[in-house]
């Protein structure tokens, strides 16, 4: 008695997709969605815990500084759309410091304007402590 040999066998793989089929559904189904804000490391600010100063949120003062049209290295200075001298410009900051050190205070400087002129306007600012400066370029 011989064997019988079969000429051309054949692996049938439709139950083996199937399965895996079943097995993708079945770990897609069951995974477990993570919250990634909850992992998330960031510091929230506090809230404030006595009633805010309408006053000094209301103000903001714009310093403007561009070049003077007869070209000297100073600068023009701008205070809330008035120009004003160096010395103008400290009394004024200094009574702003009296108020409040957080007022925000916006300089705008021309791009061809000294930088001579932006220095002085931040050593003032630094010197009465204002600590909310920011600086653009118009």
């Amino acid at each position: 008695m011989g064997r019988k040999t079969q000429e051309n066998p054949t692996l049938d793989m439709t139950p083996m997709i199937d399965v895996v089929f079943e097995l993708i559904i079945f770990f897609v189904v069951t995974i477990k969605q993570e919250d990634l804000f909850t992992k998330l490391n960031v510091n929230r600010p506090a809230p404030a815990s006595g009633p805010s100063d309408s006053e000094s949120d209301d103000i903001t003062v714009t310093i403007e500084i561009g070049r003077r049209a007869d070209g000297s290295p100073n600068g023009v200075i701008v205070y809330n759309h008035v120009e004003v001298t160096r010395p103008q410009l400290d009394t004024h900051l200094k009574d702003i410091a009296r108020t409040s050190k957080t007022t925000p205070i916006i300089v705008k400087c021309a791009e061809n304007s000294p930088h001579k002129a932006l220095v002085d306007v931040l050593d003032i600012c630094y010197k009465h402590g204002l600590n909310s400066v920011s600086v653009f370029t118009l």
